[in-house]
């Protein structure tokens, strides 16, 4: 439909993505940034720790700005990946589906400028991969890694913590009980928990480098079945609505349960390949329904 040539004329444009195409100095910092706009699809960042989610990845194109979206040095040979909400930078694990490899990756970056896909990688990252062209991917934030890289950075949140108001504390030594263990000079020092901070021997988490190891863990392939998730309600009749909306690609209503709470989801699928998922989130786009994704399921 042409709003939707629209949007992919839109895409082939990086002016449609808030990358830092006018600075030319690096200033590595903590940035989350504005909603930002692919044709008719708008994308709001937020901080996530816990994000696991599955989509389409493809390589990033050859000509990029010279700084990423939150002012470090693009390089195509590091493992890093282009996002289109979450905080930047963020540490994450990438996994495809097809082959069961993955790496853990910087996520510096904003993107994809195609709203068929869920990230855009560098050549290295999918080289480590092997991706060529698109892939099946997961894509799971590591919350302790992602909160210590934030944690260096100018710009990240930090929570305001009152200092406990000093007073006089009046301190006696006694004696230990009967039959305990007494060692003198000993000194036990126990890490505390808290984002960034490892559970094991007290070690703190230190924040990974901006170069990650190449470092490759081969899964099992999974696969997957491609599928258009549309909306989430809390009503069927609303579920009901959507779906009849889109009944030319026979959606389903999904029923789910989380938190105690009854929820009706509307899915298109599974679909055969890659170029008739992209049909169906086009189409649901043309009809009025901005927050359809691919994912795999």
């Amino acid at each position: 439909m042409r709003g939707l040539a629209a949007a992919a004329a839109a895409v082939a444009l990086f002016g449609c993505q808030p990358r830092s195409d006018v600075q030319s100095k690096p200033d590595p910092h903590f940035v989350l940034g504005p909603a930002w706009r692919v044709g008719p699809i708008w994308h709001y960042p937020r901080e996530s720790y816990d994000l696991n989610e599955t989509g389409l990845a493809e390589t990033m194109p050859a000509r990029h700005p010279p700084l990423t979206s939150n002012g470090e040095v693009f390089d195509q040979t590091a493992l890093a990946v282009a996002h289109p909400t979450l905080q930047l930078p963020a540490i994450a694990r990438i996994t495809n589906l097809d082959n069961g490899r993955s790496v853990m990756v910087r996520i510096n970056d904003r993107g994809s400028g195609n709203p068929h896909r869920l990230v855009e990688v560098t050549q290295r990252t999918a080289t480590l991969l092997g991706i060529s062209g698109v892939a099946r991917v997961r894509l799971q934030v590591l919350a302790n890694e992602s909160h210590a890289v934030a944690d260096t950075l100018p710009g990240a949140p930090h929570l305001a913590v009152a200092a406990v108001p000093r007073a006089v504390v009046e301190v006696a030594e006694l004696p230990p009980p009967p039959g305990a263990l007494q060692r003198s000079g000993a000194t036990i020092t126990r890490g505390m928990g808290g984002p960034g901070v490892g559970t094991g021997a007290g070690d703190i988490v230190q924040p990974p480098p901006p170069r990650l190891p190449e470092i490759i863990s081969q899964g099992t392939p999974s696969g997957g079945r491609l599928l258009v998730r549309l909306d989430t309600f809390q009503e069927y009749q609303y579920a009901a609505v959507q779906r009849a909306r889109m009944i030319a690609f026979h959606p389903v209503i999904v029923s789910l349960i989380e938190n105690r709470t009854h929820f009706f989801r509307v899915e298109i699928g599974p679909l055969p390949d890659v170029r008739q998922a992209e049909n169906a989130l086009d189409q649901a786009f043309a009809a009025g329904i901005p927050d359809a994704r691919i994912v795999v399921d």
